[in-house]
């Protein structure tokens, strides 16, 4: 059984089943207005490749990297056909576990596209966000093992995929990792959140997410928002050997323990996903959020000044 059938389990019983009734049949017609985009994003030709995969299914594990230049930005079709192939990925009978990183030097992913949160249409904000709660949920309630290879800066959504993955292993070199929401005028959503406490602890998350706090690799490794540092050219092959420790485990009392442990945070977002979605929508649209998204997007035509 899945994390997130075991997530639903918990509230199968009086006014909870009903509410979760109610919030699923709701993501379901959600998700409908999706399908167009799932069709497109299988009928993706090879000029334009979001994701390199490769299988290694005699060692029972798979690499996915991370395509989309030029920073990895997480928008609605990019999430759309990671959702599709992570879905493929929990019902192969010969993958046990994903290495996820990226294709593009020094970035891992830079997290949200702005543009979707930037004078969008409230469709398309919620198709959007619904897509990124799909992701989340699909990575933090696995049953695969997934370890995060990150090759770079990894800020905000980039740090959200790291840490909703089991183990993370990070580049030594001048990058970043963090949610670091709060520096963009956003307030980090409550699953965010819940990650980031069930990574780092309640203290030091109450300060990042306050600060918008970027850690240096040092920095991830001390406070455990990453659990190992490598030399950029042994990235891969230091998580392909975490890998093998980890689907040597017994695979049944592996899934269990990890059900155990991330149930109560999944079952959080998936009882009220659609207000969370309605949330974000009028969250965004403040004209607050409008004005603090408009100057950052204008900060990144400006040329920059060239180094002495």
């Amino acid at each position: 059984m899945s994390l997130i059938k075991s997530a639903l389990r918990i509230f199968q019983s009086g006014s909870a089943k009903k509410q979760i009734y109610f919030h699923e049949s709701k993501a379901i017609r959600a998700f409908s207005s999706c399908n167009k985009l799932r069709q497109d994003a299988k009928d993706t030709t090879a000029s334009k490749i979001n994701f390199y995969i490769d299988e290694n299914k005699e060692k029972g594990y798979a690499i996915l990297k991370f395509n989309k230049a030029p920073v990895n930005s997480l928008n609605l079709e990019f999430l759309t056909e990671l959702n599709i192939q992570l879905e493929k990925f929990e019902e192969s009978k010969e993958i046990k576990g994903i290495i996820l990183t990226s294709n593009i030097p020094n970035i891992f992913s830079a997290g949200l596209d702005i543009l979707e949160m930037y004078q969008i249409k409230q469709d398309r904000g919620s198709q959007f966000w619904t897509a990124l709660q799909e992701t989340w949920i699909k990575l933090y309630g696995s049953n695969k093992i997934y370890i995060a290879a990150i090759n770079g800066h990894s800020p905000a959504g980039g740090c959200l995929l790291s840490i909703s993955c089991d183990y993370r292993i990070m580049s030594k070199g001048p990058y970043k990792i963090g949610l670091n929401e709060t520096l963009l005028g956003i307030k980090a959503p409550f699953w965010f959140r819940d990650t980031m406490i069930n990574t780092i602890g309640y203290r030091e998350t109450e300060k990042a997410l306050q600060l918008g706090k970027l850690y240096s690799p040092e920095e991830a490794l001390s406070i455990n928002l990453v659990d190992e540092l490598a030399e950029p050219k042994e990235l891969i092959s230091k998580a392909e050997e975490q890998m093998s420790k980890w689907c040597a485990i017994p695979t049944v009392a592996r899934e269990l323990t990890k059900s155990s442990m991330r149930r109560d945070t999944l079952s959080k977002l998936i009882a009220q996903r659609e207000a969370d979605t309605q949330a974000f929508i009028e969250f965004t649209q403040r004209d607050s959020i409008q004005k603090s998204l408009r100057m950052y997007l204008e900060s990144l035509k400006k040329p920059k000044k060239p180094s002495s």
